[in-house]
């Protein structure tokens, strides 16, 4: 995506809301939107929010997950199955 086209003063968004929308819903990149020459928003269509913010979820877990390893708070596979077969409802 090229930053530079897809870069709105806020009266576009006024005057266009309603193309904005269609053209996001139709796979357009996401909208910066500024304000007094600054950008202060982003617009996008929500099925790219969502795929965004799943997508940031999956990044902290696994930047939880590598914590974890570098704490060495890590047990072997196996005794976590054993652990889960013993007593489904215990926590691994």
């Amino acid at each position: 995506m090229k930053i530079s086209t897809a870069v709105r003063p806020v009266s576009y968004l006024k005057a266009n809301a309603a193309q904005v929308i269609r053209e996001l819903r139709e796979g357009a990149p996401p909208l910066i939107v500024t304000q007094n020459g600054e950008a202060t928003a982003v617009v996008q269509d929500i099925r790219r929010y969502e795929e965004t913010e799943e997508t940031l979820a999956l990044l902290k877990l696994i930047a939880l997950g590598e914590r974890q390893v570098e704490a060495g708070r890590l047990r072997p596979l196996a005794e976590v199955v054993d652990a889960i077969k013993a007593d489904p409802r215990a926590r691994a």
